[in-house]
Order: C-alpha cells, then structure tokens, then sequence
C-alpha cells in the first residue's frame, strides 16, 4: 500500500502531527516509557504535536507515558491521549481535561460480561494455572480481557512481559477464535484482539480508524498533514483500521524502531 511505509528515510519530515500506538510501539506491553524514549519524544514534543492511541486506561496512559517525561506544561499542551481505543480524548490544559467519553451503561457491560461466560463455556477455556490481577477489567468505555491478569508486567517486570509473548506464541489461535466467537454474541459491539493477551470490547465504530476521525476532528489536522506509527498495522492487527482513513504511516518492529524513527524527525 502507498501510505505504508517501512524504511525511514521515505518518511516526510514536514507532517504536523505524529500519532503513535502505546504498547510494541512507544513501551514495551503494559510498561513505562523508558529513559531514552522519554527524551526523544520530549524533543519531538518540542517541533511537533503528538497523539497517543492504546487501549489503555487513562491512568495507565499517564503513569507510563506522562509522568515519564520531563516536560514544561507548555509542551504538555502539544500532547493529546486518545485512551480506551480513543472511546476518551484527553487534552493538556493547565491540568488534563476529558474531551469525551463513550461510556458504556450498567446493562451494556452485563451483556458483555454474559458473553464472556458464554464464549468460555463454549471452547472449554482453562485458564492460566496462575494469573495476577483482574482478568475483565472495566475501563469504563472499554472492557479488557487479559488472558494472564491486568498485573503480570506490574508485579513480574520483564519476567512477566517474558510470561505475556509466550502465552502469545502458544494461545494466539485460541485468542482470536475467543474473539470472534465473543463478536457473535455481541454484533452491536467492536470485539479486537489486541496486545499480546488482550482481547477489548468498545461501542460499535470505535476502533483506531475511529480514533484518527476524532484526532481529525478535535485537532483541526488534516489527515495528510498526520504520520501514525505502529506495530500492528497487518491484517488483522489492531492498528490496521487506520489505513482505511489514507494516513500515511509507518510500520514498527519493536521500541528500538520508534526511537530511530524519532531521531530521524527531530534531527
């Protein structure tokens, strides 16, 4: 596809906002920003404006990437958070200030939650012999299973990011058969496998093509005038909504790739 791109030096250096996926992308799943990362999107801060997309909670998004960086709040106003999978919009005004959020209803998140039960019963799912935290989480606009517990990385370190990409190698099939089974049962609802272990629930539309619309929207950005960088931007892949929208964007491997990318634009 012409807007996908995976060798720098095809990247313009002139798009006015850069929009990155969180997890494999700007942190390793559920981590914080590291030292070096947070210095180079500090510089890119500085020339350009940013926006974040993941499926993280804004708490997650503000200890992991916010509270990491070492900024002037006139740099924080360059920063938008699209958490949830842009089901919420944060803007950096003096203090953060929700934009919106696409809450779902008490009965809504009953339904959803049936469904899981259901979609166990129906493939005889075991879980893991040990998990840590939450396996369904309420983010309030989006519900998350996480096969290993919301906690594994927060209590494991690197052991548990290790636990996180085996229980991937082994369970993907399984993942992405819970994941269809699970939008049968919930046709009015957006069910994606995300992240190594995740599967994530929002309102119907709402996914990263929906959250380049918003960012279009709110931000007053063309799409012509964004760069979006990921590393799920395959078939199938929780990033590859955005192609649908014609933004160009570049394709990631790992965190190492974003930081060069980075280099490259603030050079």
């Amino acid at each position: 596809m012409e807007n996908l791109l995976n060798k720098i030096e095809r990247v313009p250096k002139d798009k006015k906002l850069i929009v990155f996926d969180l997890d494999g992308t700007l942190v390793e799943t559920k981590s914080s920003l590291d030292d070096e990362t947070a210095e180079l999107f500090g510089q890119l801060l500085a020339q350009k404006k940013v926006a974040v997309i993941g499926g993280a909670s804004f708490e997650r998004f503000r200890k992991d990437l916010v509270d990491r960086l070492n900024v002037s709040p006139e740099l924080l106003g360059n920063l938008f958070l699209f958490p949830t999978t842009a089901s919420s919009f944060y803007r950096y005004d003096n203090k953060w200030i929700q934009v919106y959020s696409e809450e779902f209803s008490k009965e809504q998140k009953e339904k959803i939650m049936d469904a899981f039960e259901k979609a166990f019963k129906e493939i005889d799912y075991v879980r893991p012999e040990k998990t840590y935290g939450e396996i369904i989480e309420d983010r309030g606009s989006q519900i998350t299973f996480s096969a290993l517990g919301q906690d594994v990385v927060a209590e494991l370190g690197e052991e548990g990011i290790k636990l996180k990409k085996k229980w991937r190698d082994e369970n993907q099939g399984l993942k992405l058969k819970l994941a269809g089974i699970l939008q049968r049962y919930l046709p009015e609802f957006e069910v994606r496998a995300a992240g190594y272990t995740s599967i994530d629930i929002t309102r119907k539309g709402i996914d990263k093509e929906y959250a380049i619309r918003q960012i279009q929207k709110h931000l007053g950005v063309s799409i012509e005038d964004m760069l979006f960088v990921g590393d799920a931007l395959f078939e199938r892949g929780n990033d590859n909504a955005v192609l649908r929208t014609g933004i160009m964007c570049f394709e990631i491997k790992e965190v190492e790739d974003t930081k060069e990318l980075i280099r490259y634009l603030v050079k």
